[in-house]
C-alpha cells in the first residue's frame, strides 16, 4: 500500500539487512512524506529498529538504495538526529543535563571549537521545549527515567535537524512525559519536521501518527494511518498474535490488537 509524494523525506528501494546471515529485512521499497510524524510498528522482532538504524548508517546493509531528502546519507548528516531506545544509554555519565543538551551543537562547531553564547542560547531554548530548563544544572543520572527521555530529546533539538528519528521514546516513561513528547512532535510536523518513531503500543497508533510503516522483516504496508491500520494488514503483520483492546477507534470496533503491556520494558535488537 504506497502513495506517490512529491516532496519525500525518504526514498528506499529493496533494501535488506541481515544479522549473522539470519534476514532481518528484506526488499523494502517505500517512500515517506516530508512533514509528518512517522510510526514504524509491527511485532517484536519485526525488524523495526533495524530499519531506522540502516537509514542512518549505523548498520550495514545486505543490498539496496537509501535516499535521504533525494540526496545519499554522507550528503544530508547535519540535517538528521537519533533518539536511542532509553535502555542503551549510560546514564551514570558524570554530566550534567545542559552539558548533555549543548552536546547537540557539536556539528555546528567544526573540529576544536568551543560552543558559543548562541549555542547555549539553543541548549536553553531546547530544554524550555521539553519544560527541563530549571533541571539544567543536575547531574543526568539523578534524572528519573520520563526526564531523562525528555532530556534526550532536548539534545535532538538543539541540532536543529530536518529529520529526527527516535527509537522507543516512549517506553518505561510516564504518561504526563508521553503526552509532552507527542505534542511536541507534532508542532516539530508542523514546521515541517520530518519524525519517524519506532512505536509498539497500537492503542495510541491512531491519535499519535499522521502516517505508518508497518513490518514484520518485509514491508506490510506504508501509508496515511486510516489506510494502514486495517484488520487484514494487521492480522498479515502480527500472524494472529493480538490481545483484545477496548478502544482503538470506531473504524477499527472488534478487532484485536497487542498491548503495550504485553512487550515488557525492552526491545530487542532486530524490534
Amino acid at each position: 500500500m504506497q502513495e506517490n509524494h512529491l516532496s519525500d523525506v525518504l526514498n528506499i528501494c529493496n533494501l535488506s539487512v541481515s544479522y549473522a546471515k539470519q534476514p532481518v529485512l528484506w526488499d523494502l521499497t517505500l517512500r515517506v512524506p516530508q512533514g509528518k510524524v512517522v510510526g514504524v510498528i509491527g511485532p517484536n522482532g519485526a525488524g523495526k529498529s533495524t530499519f531506522i538504524k540502516s537509514i542512518m548508517g549505523l548498520i550495514p546493509t545486505d543490498h539496496g538504495v537509501i535516499k535521504i531528502f533525494d540526496k545519499p546519507l554522507k550528503e544530508v548528516k547535519k540535517r538528521i538526529s537519533y533518539v536511542p531506545q532509553r535502555s542503551s544509554v549510560d546514564w551514570n555519565f558524570p554530566a550534567s543535563v545542559f552539558d548533555i543538551v549543548l552536546m547537540g551543537r557539536y556539528a555546528h562547531l567544526g573540529l576544536f571549537k568551543r560552543p558559543r553564547q548562541v549555542d547555549k542560547d539553543k541548549a536553553m531554548d531546547a530544554l524550555q521545549q521539553v519544560e527541563m530548563h530549571h533541571l539544567a544544572h543536575k547531574k543526568i543520572s539523578a534524572l528519573s527515567g520520563g526526564q531523562q527521555q525528555r532530556i534526550f530529546i532536548a539534545r535532538a533539538l538543539t541540532q536543529e535537524a530536518d529529520l529526527y528519528f527516535m527509537d522507543e521514546p516512549f517506553i518505561g516513561i510516564d504518561i504526563a512525559t508521553e503526552q509532552a513528547i507527542i505534542t511536541l512532535l507534532k508542532r516539530l510536523a508542523a514546521a515541517g519536521k520530518s519524525i519517524i518513531v519506532v512505536h509498539h503500543d497500537l492503542q495510541t497508533v491512531q491519535r499519535y501518527f499522521d502516517w505508518i510503516v508497518l513490518l514484520n522483516m518485509h514491508l506490510i504496508g506504508a501509508g496515511p494511518v486510516e489506510n494502514v491500520l486495517q484488520p487484514q494488514l494487521l492480522q498479515d503483520a502480527y500472524r494472529g498474535k493480538l490481545t483484545v483492546l477496548s478502544n482503538v477507534g470506531k473504524f477499527m470496533q472488534n478487532i484485536e490488537f497487542p498491548n503495550k503491556e504485553d512487550y515488557g520494558t525492552h526491545n530487542t535488537q532486530e524490534g
